[in-house]
């Protein structure tokens, strides 16, 4: 590589670190990128020796959604079928045994639909 005139030898281009969240392969050119919101905005932050109930992200995957639905299989979050994968998906917190939780997109305004991802 060189920078101002100058060649750095150390410094190599061809890398390539970035690999799918859902199908774990590598990621050509601009990952894109899932964000998942807060459930509650937290009055105090998480402890080190406590885990928040969900890792905000991003998760960077192809853009396929089919690998956005493989991660969600794989972390066992249900799929809101009134929506869509989108770039921020919205947690909703779901009334079975175990607890589980439901992502969606939040742009419908009827009742979520959820299935297992």
């Amino acid at each position: 590589m060189e920078l101002m005139g100058v060649t750095i030898r150390t410094i190599v281009n061809d890398t390539v670190a970035i690999r799918c969240d859902g199908c774990r392969e590598v990621i050509p050119g601009t990952p894109w990128r899932v964000n998942l919101l807060d459930i509650v905005s937290p009055e105090v932050a998480v402890g080190w020796d406590e885990s928040s109930p969900l890792n905000p992200g991003p998760h960077q995957f192809h853009s396929d959604p089919a690998c956005v639905r493989r991660w969600m299989a794989e972390k066992g979050y249900y799929f809101c079928r009134r929506g869509e994968i989108r770039e921020i998906m919205r947690p909703v917190a779901l009334p079975v045994e175990p607890p589980a939780w439901g992502l969606c997109d939040g742009i419908h305004r009827d009742e979520h639909e959820f299935v297992p991802a």
